[in-house]
């Protein structure tokens, strides 16, 4: 033995003597060679087992290096896992030149297992699976070994990999060894990491000079750190995966290296290109007779009749036999018991189409069951109300069986010798399971206390976790979080089980922990049970968590009860968190009420983010249960339509991936790419079927399936120049047919209802449809032409075409148009045009009604009735432009994807009727009194004003003749401003709307007006580079000139209360201008920044301002003597706003990135940076731009919009409360004065009126 090995053996024997089962290791070590039977005896011999174990030490110190992995393999066996650990760096790295132990270090370095105690050789098996292996010497590729669980795959798989030659020439890397089992996506990172981790440990034990690297991060990275370790540091090496149960999991491992894989389930096989070798389900009975006999220590020759009679019962499975051989070995008198026990103990069978041996599986559980102590048999019983697959940590049991968790241990260790209980001995800590025929024998035999049972587990968790739930995260928390309803479901415990799903504290701790789509499925399985309590309560509850599912994703977490309170008032969910804001409000929380939002109803049914990125595509399956997603994250995702649950993600293209369809039969997607490439994938396992990467030499548009299963075709279309619409045959490498005639890019391609035709949309200006069985053009459709005013100055692009349901009408879209043709003659039914502002990016029929969808460039999606050419609804909800809309095949759901990275599915029948009035964001707000006063244009050019403390009408004028620009409330007298793109003001008297004055003098666009504080004068700025002042009521009139650009907005400067007030004005030319504004006389020109000037503030006391600039400074100046005192570098994108506090000591300043900053204004120094670290998924730090920023009264608090909205603790520079609003891109914020009430609208046009909850 090495002399390291020697020492560590010595320095480490006191701890080993005083906790190691010397007769637990030596059934390991006589399986290795490394003991004899005599050696056994001798130390058997000793009385007390500490003296075994100092017996055993000392022999073990006169072997060599092959003993000391023998042992420290049989500890890690055993779990002392402790006590290996203290062996672990001493492990010798050679094991002499002798074949055998080169061998056995390779193997227990890739954590093979060792041999079973109780082995039986299978030599024409085994020679089957290494003339398999053999074939991977040159290349690498795939070896499948399945069968039934308990037919010795795993046994067999380390065993055909024990031999010396098969590791020199064919995996001279090493063998590396990996249990999968039934894993989610994290337990199988998890498994990776590990992995990662023992390969990189002994990569650094051979090469010091290597690193160990952080854990991966995620499936993909983890993947990619697993390719790179076996192609460089472990080149042909053999990974072995054992017990595969899921084709999904295979991905992960597809990293063009050697491995073996043991399943259950033939049909993986499939999935991966290699060899495969059956694992017959049973043994013949020599060799099931040769177990029986290793169990009890005869020869097969001198067992009873009953061993035969035994292995004739049970039908040769090794699972079976192996559990009576352990009863036997323990009690080995009872061979006539268990052979009447199996023949009495007639269990039906549970599932007729299983492959596993029922009968014979039951009878040996019954049979082992009746070993157990009375008190382990009830223990054993509780465990029935496990759910199959589910591995659960000792901590559960303890909870359950209200014992310590040592106790536990030790009486699951029982139940795993006794083969009754499985151990994942590969997590720390262990994790524990039943195999499905266990627990469906348990079920069998206790199907009457069922219920009781799970009322155990109630009762049990409920008195552990009184004071709350779990939230540590570990297997333990997790468990409770995904089965504590299931629990009392089936105990029938309804009233706790509304008293949970009905709580916004579970939802929030569950929420964070596992995220939404657990909670939505909770709901949806519960739905029946939880509908008898209170089905509106449920549909509160799955409206939160559907709509919000999004935001609860995003990480931090966001406050759960800021974001219930934006649910309406009659919401169950709504009540609870105003109770609980209202609480927090005493300890100095701060919380926000949308007072105003009774006004408005939710359109979406459901928000799914899926993507990192625009989303470009997404669609239903034909069963409507699935939406496939894709967009410019180049993956392809699949997920459940009702709860936002990813079933599948794949890394789909190496570009960004335009559209996925699905085949009839829900079986296959297909997904094309602007890499020129067309895929097709298998759903259910995430393979790649098919691949077409060679005829489309531009990005492939639109793909589509043929509606029927009666002959499946695949289209596809692309920029290419002629051969641009493809015919495909997924089982044959090429085009089955190409369509000529379009000269120009085809962007979209669809099949009519009975496959007949496929129609073709392109920038050529034209709509062709196509026989689909001779690929002849049949007609073409000239949409150009329906814009002949407008065709010489730009061409006209056709967007995409959808069939009627019937089919005899076809419907395109072009520019900001949808047209409905007659397919027969061709001949226009139908003009719908939408606003001129917007385009229409896609547009889809309904398959069970006149309704077609449009998705447009504007945000919106709309619905319009083809048959009566009224627009039934407006959705909105998205904040980017929306790409693609589709209904569900029984057209009950429509969903739409957009830019904003978002999926939102809608109940057609639900959405608003009418087009729903949204406000422009330019506004104008009057705190007066506790009186709101809101005035601000619509979205169909009228102005309004509004209550704003109920979001009521006061006054909507008519439509304009010009585009409203910006708005403002006369404080002193009832009268509004507004000011118009065609330069003219008007001044309307409120509430009767008499138009008071109107003001023409601007030649262009009126970007910013307001009124002084008395009254009498109304100041306006214009894209003419001209501010004037008016004399409203008179019509006087005198111009500011100077800028040189446009003057987006000023402000009033006031020195001293005394003095004269000045304007300060400001523009994108970089300068600031201070003007008298009386005689017009310009009083001071500073040039203040090399890029435009996008905000300014002035001091409470009027002696200093701000300004901030798209060259990334900020600036402070003096009003005395007109120079900047200080200078403000750091930001890294433009410095969008800035703000004083009131006591004019600190200055805020914000950027496009979303970063705010907070600066002393004495010396200019740096005090805080907001935001630092919480960079979101939109890419900026507060959603967008910072636009506005506002201090307290108290200058304790920063309000900031960008976004979101957001409050902030000044001395920390820590958020204090965020605020998600529907739309986004806040443009400004109105405060009142006390601090309390914050107005502002969205890019959607909802109007916000919030007010702290106190």
């Amino acid at each position: 033995m090495e002399e390291g090995a020697r020492s560590c053996l010595l320095q480490s024997r006191s701890s080993l003597e005083q906790d190691i089962r010397a007769s637990y290791l030596m059934d390991h070590m006589i399986s290795d060679g490394v003991l004899t039977g005599d050696e056994e005896d001798r130390i058997r011999s000793k009385p007390t087992r500490r003296e075994q174990a100092a017996a055993l030490l000392e022999l073990l110190l006169r072997k060599d290096n092959q003993a000391y992995i023998s042992f420290y393999n049989a500890l890690v066996r055993e779990s002392y896992g402790d006590l290996a650990s203290l062996l672990h760096n001493s492990l010798p790295l050679r094991l002499g030149s002798t074949h055998g132990t080169y061998s056995v270090a390779v193997l227990s370095e890739g954590g093979v297992p060792q041999r079973p105690v109780v082995f039986v050789s299978r030599p024409a098996l085994m020679n089957r699976v290494r003339e398999k292996l053999y074939r991977l010497q040159k290349e690498p590729g795939w070896v499948t070994v399945f069968g039934m669980a308990g037919s010795g795959k795993s046994v067999l798989a380390a065993e055909a990999v024990r031999d010396h030659a098969l590791i020199t020439e064919c995996f001279p890397g090493g063998v590396h060894w990996l249990s999968i089992g039934q894993l989610d996506r994290s337990d199988l990172l998890v498994r990776i990491q590990s992995l990662c981790f023992r390969l990189e440990q002994q990569s650094q034990e051979k090469d010091p000079s290597s690193s160990l690297h952080r854990p991966p991060g995620s499936l993909e990275e983890a993947k990619e750190r697993l390719r790179f370790l076996m192609l460089r540091r472990y080149p042909r090496s053999l990974l072995i995966l054992d017990d595969i149960w899921d084709s999904s999991v295979l991905k992960a491992f597809d990293i063009q290296c050697r491995v073996l894989l043991t399943t259950r389930d033939r049909s993986l096989a499939e999935c991966v290109s290699g060899s495969e070798v059956a694992v017959e389900s049973g043994l013949e009975e020599g060799q099931a007779l040769e177990i029986l006999a290793l169990y009890v220590n005869r020869k097969p020759q001198r067992l009873p009749e009953q061993a035969r009679s035994i292995v004739r019962e049970c039908k040769g499975s090794p699972l079976v036999v192996s559990l009576i051989g352990a009863l036997l070995r323990e009690f080995p008198d009872r061979w006539a018991y268990y052979l009447h026990t199996l023949q009495q103990k007639k269990f039906k069978r549970i599932r007729k189409s299983s492959s596993y041996d029922y009968d014979a599986l039951d009878q040996a559980m019954a049979a082992s069951i009746q070993v157990l102590s009375k008190e382990h048999r009830e223990l054993y019983i509780d465990l029935t109300v496990l759910e199959k697959d589910v591995k659960v940590p000792a901590k559960v049991l303890s909870v359950l069986w209200d014992l310590e968790p040592e106790e536990v241990e030790d009486v699951l260790q029982d139940f795993v010798n006794k083969s009754l209980l499985f151990r994942d001995c590969h997590h720390r800590p262990y994790l524990y399971y039943l195999h499905d025929l266990q627990l469906d024998f348990l079920a069998e035999m206790n199907r009457s206390g069922l219920e009781s049972l799970h009322t155990k587990v109630v009762r049990q968790y409920q008195q552990r976790y009184s004071q709350g739930p779990p939230t540590s995260g570990d297997e333990e928390c997790l468990y409770w979080f995904r089965f504590l309803t299931y629990h009392m479901a089936k105990a029938n415990l309804t009233q706790e089980l509304y008293s949970l799903m009905f709580s916004l504290d579970w939802v929030r701790t569950k929420a964070q922990i596992m995220g939404p789509a657990h909670l939505i499925n909770d709901y949806l399985e519960y739905s029946t049970i939880l509908d008898k309590e209170n089905s509106e309560v449920r549909g509160h509850f799955q409206e939160f968590l559907s709509l919000n599912g999004h935001q609860l994703e995003q990480r931090p977490f966001p406050d759960v009860v800021q974001l219930a309170l934006s649910q309406p008032d009659s919401s169950e969910v709504y009540r609870q968190a105003l109770l609980q804001a209202q609480e927090r409000a005493t300890r100095g929380g701060l919380y926000l009420d949308w007072v105003n939002k009774s006004s408005l109803k939710s359109l979406s049914r459901l928000v799914v983010q899926p993507h990192q990125g625009s989303i470009y595509s997404a669609c239903f399956s034909h069963d409507g249960t699935k939406i496939a997603s894709c967009g410019s994250s180049k993956t392809l995702r699949v997920f459940k339509s009702t709860s936002g649950e990813k079933l599948l993600e794949i890394q789909a293209h190496d570009d960004e991936v335009l559209c996925c369809a699905f085949s009839p039969d829900d079986r296959l997607l297909a997904t094309c790419s602007s890499d020129r490439k067309v895929k097709v994938w298998n759903v259910e396992r995430g393979t790649l079927m098919r691949m077409f990467e060679d005829e489309h030499e531009e990005q492939v548009n639109h793909c589509q399936f043929t509606n029927t299963r009666r002959r499946l075709l695949l289209a596809t279309c692309s920029n290419d120049k002629f051969m641009n619409t493809k015919l495909w045959n997924i089982n044959k490498p090429s085009s089955q047919n190409t369509m000529f005639g379009h000269l120009e890019p085809v962007n979209h391609c669809c099949f009519s209802p009975d496959d007949a035709y496929l129609s073709t949309s392109s920038s050529d200006g034209t709509l062709k449809l196509w026989e689909v069985s001779s690929a002849n053009e049949w007609k073409s459709i000239d949409v150009a032409d329906m814009f002949s005013e407008q065709r010489e100055q730009t061409e006209v692009m056709v967007k995409c075409s959808t069939w009627s349901a019937g089919g005899r009408t076809i419907i395109c879209a072009a520019r900001n148009a949808v047209f409905v043709f007659d397919v027969e003659t061709a001949a226009m039914l139908l003009e719908i045009r939408t606003s001129r502002l917007s385009t229409v990016q896609y547009c889809h029929a309904c398959p069970s009604s006149n309704l077609v969808a449009i998705a447009l460039s504007h945000y919106a999606v709309e619905l319009w009735d083809i048959e009566t050419s009224k627009k039934m609804a407006d959705c909105s909800g998205h904040l980017s432009w929306v790409h693609g809309v589709q209904f569900s095949p029984d057209g009950s759901l429509l969903l739409s994807c957009s830019d904003d990275q978002t999926v939102r599915v809608w109940e057609t029948n639900k959405v608003h009727t009418s087009s729903a009035v949204c406000l422009k964001r330019d506004s104008d707000v009057l705190f007066n009194n506790g009186d709101i006063t809101v005035v601000a244009a619509d979205n169909r050019n009228r102005l309004q004003v509004r209550n704003g403390r109920t979001g009521a009408v006061m006054f909507q004028s008519e439509n304009q003749e010009s585009r409203i620009c910006c708005t403002a409330i006369c404080s002193q007298t009832s009268a509004v401003g507004l000011g118009r793109e065609d330069g003219t003001i008007q001044v309307l008297e409120m509430p009767s709307g008499t138009s008071l004055a109107t003001l023409q003098g601007h030649t262009r666009a009126v970007l910013h007006c307001q009124f002084t504080p008395e009254g009498h004068t109304l100041i306006t700025s214009s894209e003419d580079t001209t501010i004037r002042v008016w004399r409203w009521r008179t019509g006087e009139c005198v111009v500011l000139e100077g800028h040189k650009e446009q003057v987006r907005c000023f402000s009033l400067l006031t020195t001293t209360p005394s003095s004269e007030t000045h304007l300060l004005s400001w523009s994108f030319d970089g300068t600031i201008k201070v003007w008298d504004m009386s005689s017009g006389e310009r009083l001071q020109d500073l040039v203040c920044h090399q890029g435009a000037v996008l905000a300014c503030d002035v001091s409470p006391d009027g002696q200093l301002f701000a300004t901030t600039s798209a060259d990334k400074t900020a600036k402070v100046w003096s009003s005395a003597s007109w120079e900047c005192v200080r200078l403000l570098n750091g930001h890294q994108d433009c410095v969008r706003s800035c703000r004083f506090s009131w006591d004019g000591r600190r200055l805020a300043t914000g950027d496009d990135n979303g970063e705010i900053r907070l600066w002393n204004v004495k010396d200019g120094t740096l005090l805080k940076i907001c935001s630092r670290d919480n960079k979101d998924a939109m890419d900026s730090l507060h959603g967008g731009w910072v636009t506005d920023l506002h201090f307290s009264p108290d200058n304790t608090v920063l309000l900031s919009t960008g976004g979101y909205i957001k409050w902030w603790n000044v001395e920390k520079g820590e958020a204090l409360q965020t605020f998600y609003p529907t739309g986004a891109n806040l443009k400004r914020i109105h405060v009142s004065p006390d601090f309390s009430t914050f107005v502002t609208i969205d890019n959607i046009g909802i109007l916000y009126i919030l007010k702290k909850v106190e």
